[in-house]
């Protein structure tokens, strides 16, 4: 029809299945197993609700000076959003508007080219090596900007600060962002680097290590510049992003720094566990650092192992792309989880 001609048609993102069962295993979609800290959880029930019929605070004011005292930074080096994909989504809206294809990995988060094609920013694509590490002189070619994960999604790798300082040393004339979804599992943040470099960006997420995918809150650190550049367009496109209880309720979560600390390492430590029983069973995977374990089988295709779980209702993800179609994204979840799940796998592979 005549009208379609001038409406914006993208690929949309495909989020993990959401499945909603009764004693199921969802193992795909990488959230916290255990529930927020618990001041969160008294607060929650606490909360005065008639101030609901009032416009939270525009500039996230609670939750923005609580990051900013955690993390060691001034506020105003401190931006928030509706989870990290808001955040994320923002910063290519502000900063990548240049002639020239910013750079991501080949294999990493899928909503990169999706925010890319939606706001019309022209993208290259530069391939992780055989071991599914970034090859930082892939990002020593003229760009419009950089962003990758770190740890990466989904292959979970960590790539040591030296090769992030690699990559930002060499592209001073653009932004260069760090997605660092997963770095509460056994990663380091490149923050330090903030004092050396004003055109990095780093982003982080409540969803993961502090167990709030629910609330939706990301947030990002950089210089003061960069962060008043993101405000503005954010204050173009949406003054109230971001709800009350959200505001609040994160704030709390970041002052209970020893319920997220104790999170994280059961975490790593059911993690490490899987990793062990999952080799034993003949799977292989990169040395995650993140909250899930990139697996493929030495012999069986991972489309099938992905159906047979999800007959048992255990859910995983699988992606039908090139180079990670037999490869299981597998997020960790209690032990009684994993437990079922390699139990499963044990029964499933001797009788196959």
């Amino acid at each position: 029809m005549k009208w379609e001609e001038n409406i914006r048609k993208v690929v949309p993102y495909v989020a993990g299945e959401q499945p909603n069962k009764p004693n199921m295993i969802k193992l795909n979609t990488n959230e916290c197993p255990y529930p927020p800290a618990p001041g969160v959880v008294k607060l929650a029930t606490e909360m005065n609700t008639d101030a609901l019929r009032l416009y939270p605070d525009q500039n996230t004011t609670p939750l923005v000076e609580a990051l900013a005292k955690y993390y060691g930074v001034k506020k105003e080096q401190v931006f928030v959003g509706v989870g990290s994909d808001d955040v994320i989504s923002m910063a290519f809206m502000t900063f990548f508007n240049g002639d020239k294809p910013i750079l991501f990995p080949d294999v990493t988060y899928s909503f990169y080219d999706v925010w890319a094609d939606l706001y019309r920013i022209p993208y290259k694509t530069c391939p992780l090596d055989e071991n599914w590490h970034i090859d930082p002189e892939d990002y020593k070619q003229p760009n419009g900007g950089v962003i990758f994960p770190n740890p990466n999604a989904p292959t979970g790798l960590f790539e040591d600060l030296s090769v992030v300082e690699e990559i930002i040393k060499a592209n001073q004339d653009v932004i260069v962002m760090v997605d660092e979804a997963y770095v509460d599992f056994g990663g380091v943040s490149a923050l330090p680097l903030l004092e050396k470099y004003d055109n990095l960006l780093i982003v982080q997420t409540f969803s993961k290590s502090r167990a709030m995918a629910g609330l939706r809150i990301g947030f990002c650190i950089g210089s003061e510049k960069l962060i008043k550049y993101l405000s503005d367009v954010k204050f173009s496109f949406n003054s109230y992003t971001m709800n009350l209880p959200s505001q609040v309720l994160g704030a709390e979560a970041v002052r209970d720094d020893a319920y997220f600390k104790a999170t994280t390492a059961k975490i790593i430590a059911t993690r490490e566990r899987t990793k062990k029983e999952l080799t034993e069973l003949g799977f292989t995977f990169p040395d995650s650092k993140a909250n899930f374990i990139f697996a493929s089988h030495k012999t069986v295709p991972a489309r099938e192992i992905f159906q047979a779980l999800r007959e048992k209702d255990i859910y995983v993800r699988h992606w039908n792309k090139a180079r990670i179609e037999n490869c299981l994204r597998i997020t960790i979840g209690t032990d009684e989880e994993m437990d079922a799940l390699i139990a499963f796998l044990k029964e499933y592979l001797k009788n196959r």
